[in-house]
């Protein structure tokens, strides 16, 4: 495309709220397209926005283009339009927003081009494969394990297969076999599985959502309830009235991608791939153009995902969508569960947004007609709603946490052949070391928090700022010999559940114990073997994960979020207890729940278990109104932080006088500047300036104007500081 224009603005990968004019080359490049340029006296890829004749600086000093990367817009204007919206309204540079939307490779500006991997090579069974017997080849084990798989999974990568202790020689022997065969578009159905039965409600789900029709929907189900299969069944129609269709979903942890990539994979064969933090960068780059070039029909990733470019979009799935992990905590601080309303309405497509737990934000918004609010309250199986058991947790011994009537049910579970999930949402050994002579606690020196003493390897870490040492011999206060670890963390609940019952199998599922690629596919193909097992673990096995064979799960604690200093607290609080809850009887053997409290009289515990979490959010939104908070408000918070914690005052002391200095006829409340809820981590301290007002875009013109006056002050050079729209954590 011919331009006249001399100039063209570039987005560069730089924190500044500006677009840079440099001089255009015959041809223009077009909007979207990646050029280098120098920048600093650097080497920069940046994204060209558009083409322009207007320069308010000396034509003579502007600098030429480098080099044109893309003679072809890598970023088509639908996705450049939607990720400059995102931009406007997180109030971030666009620079690092569009750094956001693209793999690694592309950010290097390596070519938009499929490389040959052969660990993102897709296996499948051939037909003489698919008739074998479970548990056929029993002999040659590993090929037998490789079948396995693959039944299980319908289609897996080779690097899937080798997590789970596959080789390339037992690879090579099926095929030369012709038991399998490379996965791909041409030998394998887009649709081939056959859909399950719906019930009334989930059929009522799914006829209510239209496709190539704008809307969103909230479909509301209890844990067990089968949103799954309402999402596979969406896709497939979406999928059948147009051949060209894709879909997008969202998980909230890279932890629930492979058994989700599984089970659609058994659907859809080959058609799906992952986009996430957790693949290479070749498999990343090769699950971006294979999106963007329309080959990809499924696509399956975390909050980055949303930006991922779709040739034909048809149908955007939040599943989970209560959960935290959907808003970006820093740099471009966005919401990808928010911006998946606003791609899907700019799409003209539907979005369906999934959860047992919806947000308050996902209910209000339903409750006011904006969505379409979608019931599944019958479980898939017969098995009602487990209830919950409350259990006085002072019963725990110190050592373990656990009471007898837990450890009681544990052995009645497992010696009956089924499964159980200890629930502790805090890793490590003990999370407090602490001195039996004088009391004194040993606490990270860049932080306001304790260290956390791990045994496996034998360390203190800091989970805030990640600072490790060696553990104490003496006490720092006193020189006391005698320093005792006080409370349990996974591995100590580990360690005792594994001196208690010597015969069951137990199973630890945490951040430190997945570390490594492949290990947490390989514990959940372990609990998914079904034999009896204790599995210990933090909320990364509340979140959707299926567990057939697990009857018990006990819940260690929660007390925190009924008086937690943050107001979403008792809401997260609520939907982690329900959660975990739900992953009890699941299948044909009917579940029970133990949940260990200091406070089990606490009233909106009580609301919660016996009332359910739709009156218990409803307690909560009312309790909202009252306050005037999120959802019924809206909030942005003006961050500081510094070595000197009087700098980081003084810049939030000085752009509270700006804010309070711009006339407006809306009430803009500001509060502040205050300590963060964590003031020091990591050497630094925190503070912060909350806005509120009751109108989204009243607060939205409100902080563009704020941030312009701000970035005119020297202070803001000097001073690191952000703002978040809509904060989910109010530290």
């Amino acid at each position: 495309m011919m331009t006249s224009a001399p100039f063209v603005l570039i987005a560069l990968p730089v924190p500044v709220r500006t677009l840079f004019h440099y001089l255009a080359p015959t041809p223009a490049p077009i909007p979207g397209a990646r050029v280098k340029v120098t920048f600093g006296g650097r080497s920069l890829v940046g994204i060209v926005i558009a083409s322009t004749d207007q320069c308010d600086f000396d034509a003579n000093k502007i600098k030429p283009i480098n080099s044109v990367i893309d003679h072809q817009p890598l970023i088509s204007n639908h996705l450049l339009e939607f990720i400059r919206w995102a931009a406007d309204y997180y109030q971030a540079p666009l620079g690092e927003a569009l750094q956001a939307a693209l793999p690694a490779p592309l950010r290097q500006g390596n070519p938009a081009q499929h490389k040959a991997d052969s660990n993102t090579q897709l296996w499948d069974l051939t037909e003489e494969g698919r008739g074998l017997p479970t548990g056929a080849l029993k002999r040659a084990r590993q090929q037998a394990g490789i079948i396995s798989k693959l039944q299980q999974t319908g289609t897996s990568s080779w690097a899937e297969l080798k997590a789970a202790g596959c080789s390339r020689e037992a690879l090579r022997a099926l095929n030369d076999k012709k038991l399998i065969q490379p996965a791909t578009e041409q030998n394998t159905p887009t649709i081939r599985q056959s859909p399950l039965t719906l019930n009334t409600e989930q059929q009522i789900a799914v006829d209510a959502i239209t496709p190539n029709e704008f809307g969103v929907h909230l479909l509301d189900g209890t844990t067990g309830s089968g949103k799954t299969e309402v999402y596979l069944q969406v896709i497939a129609r979406a999928l059948t009235a147009d051949p060209q269709a894709q879909a997008l979903v969202l998980v909230p942890e890279i932890g629930l991608t492979p058994q989700t990539l599984a089970r659609f994979r058994r659907r859809f064969g080959p058609s799906v791939c992952a986009v996430h933090s957790g693949l290479n960068d070749t498999e990343r780059l090769n699950s971006w153009v294979r999106a963007a070039q329309g080959e990809a029909r499924v696509v399956i990733g975390t909050r980055s995902a949303i930006f991922t470019p779709l040739a034909t979009p048809g149908l955007i799935i939040i599943d989970e969508e209560h959960d935290g992990s959907f808003k970006q905590q820093d740099g471009f601080r966005y919401s990808a569960r928010d911006l998946a309303v606003v791609r899907a309405q700019k799409l003209n497509i539907p979005l369906i947004l999934g959860s047992a737990t919806p947000s308050l934000e996902t209910l209000h918004n339903a409750q006011n007609g904006r969505y379409q609010h979608l019931h599944l309250t019958l479980r898939a199986t017969a098995n009602p709603a487990t209830p919950i058991e409350v259990i006085d947790s002072q019963a725990a011994t110190e050592h373990h946490g656990l009471t007898p009537e837990a450890l009681e049910a544990l052995a009645r579970h497992t010696n009956a052949g089924n499964q159980a999930l200890v629930f502790l949402n805090r890793r490590g050994f003990a999370p407090i070391l602490q001195c039996r002579d004088c009391g004194h606690q040993l606490s990270c020196p860049h932080c306001d928090a304790r260290l956390t003493l791990h045994r496996n390897p034998y360390h203190l870490h800091c989970h805030h700022c990640d600072y490790q040492q060696a553990p104490a011999k003496r006490c720092e206060s006193c020189q006391s010999h005698r320093l005792e670890p006080l409370g349990a963390g996974t591995e100590r609940s580990e360690e005792y559940l594994s001196r208690a019952f010597p015969s069951t199998p137990v199973i630890r599922i945490d951040r430190d114990s997945t570390r490594n690629k492949g290990a947490l596919d390989a514990l959940i193909d372990r609990v998914h073997e079904g034999e009896p097992c204790i599995l210990v673990g933090t909320q990364m096995l509340a979140k959707g994960h299926h567990f057939p064979k697990v009857t018990l799960v006990v819940i260690l604690d929660v007390d925190s979020g009924l008086f937690s200093a943050d107001f979403r607290g008792p809401e997260r609080m609520g939907q982690l207890i329900t959660q975990v809850a739900g992953r009890a009887g699941r299948a044909e053997q009917p579940g029970q729940v133990l949940l260990q409290s200091q406070h089990g009289d606490h009233p909106l515990l009580q609301l919660l278990l016996n009332q359910g979490y739709g009156q218990f959010a409803q307690a909560l939104l009312d309790e909202r109104e009252l306050t005037l908070m999120p959802p019924l408000a809206f909030l942005a918070l003006l961050r500081a932080d510094a070595p000197n914690p009087g700098a980081a005052m003084a810049f939030l002391q000085q752009a509270r006088e700006l804010a309070e200095s711009i006339q407006t006829d809306q009430q803009i409340q500001i509060l502040g500047p205050m300590p963060a809820l964590m003031e020091k981590r990591g050497q630094r301290f925190r503070y912060l300036l909350q806005f509120k007002a009751l109108s989204r875009r009243t607060l939205s013109v409100y902080i563009r104007q704020l941030i312009a006056l701000i970035s005119a002050q020297k202070a803001s050079r000097t001073t690191r500081w952000s703002i978040d729209i809509d904060p989910q954590e109010m530290g």
